[in-house]
């Protein structure tokens, strides 16, 4: 699994032109099972994905087609990380 960290580099006004091309872009890796949860850091200086794709590449290659990447919009950082404990609905992400 991945966590990859998102950091804008852009002002939020400018974050927010492409805030529905970059969510409407995460569904498309929802639709592929690519994804687990995402959502904004709080306060609100980037984001954050939760990644069950065992492939650091494949990955990378399909953010490389985010609008916030491809906008020069944020920074990405990838940590991958092997779960141990979690939740038992969680199992079906894990395995």
């Amino acid at each position: 699994m991945f966590l990859v960290k998102l950091i804008f580099k852009k002002p939020l006004d400018v974050v927010n032109e492409y805030l529905k091309s970059h969510r409407d872009f995460l569904e498309e890796g929802y639709q592929k099972d690519f994804f687990v949860v995402s959502g904004p850091i709080n306060p609100r200086v980037g984001g954050v994905i939760v990644s069950q794709l065992k492939d650091k590449k494949t990955l990378q290659d399909f953010l490389q087609n985010d609008p916030f990447w491809l906008n020069e919009i944020a920074d990405y950082e990838y940590t991958e990380f092997e779960p141990v404990k979690f939740h038992k609905h969680f199992r079906t992400f894990v395995d």
